[in-house]
């Protein structure tokens, strides 16, 4: 079973929107609470948003509330990431991963840049 694969990065305005998709590589995620996280430049992996097993809730991060959205389709077993309203600082390469116990491995990643 390998990594998740992460993509629908890109460049984007300051104000703009993104839609991140994220699917199993020949791993189902159904049993899993699901999440996103976010490694900017020179900074740590953080945690953006997570999404129980059946999508019943969801907990962000607070500098996602309001503005991101994270959901799961579960008959195509994917797991997205609505980003509205984005500012340069959510500039960053963003994962996917089972959540609070991440996979072995990790996925490359998409690279999000927002400019001003």
């Amino acid at each position: 079973q390998g990594p998740p694969v992460e993509s629908g990065g890109g460049l984007v305005q300051a104000g703009g929107s993104l839609r991140l998709s994220c699917t199993g590589s020949g791993r189902t995620f159904s049993g899993y609470d699901m999440a996103w996280f976010r490694q900017a430049p020179g900074k740590e992996r953080e945690f953006v948003a997570v999404t129980t097993r059946r999508d019943m809730s969801r907990n962000y991060a607070p500098f996602a509330k309001g503005r991101f959205i994270i959901s799961r389709d579960s008959a195509k077993d994917t797991v997205y990431l609505q980003m509205n309203s984005l500012k340069p600082e959510d500039t960053a390469v963003y994962y996917c991963n089972a959540h609070p116990r991440p996979f072995d491995s990790w996925g490359q990643g998409t690279q999000v840049t927002v400019s001003s």
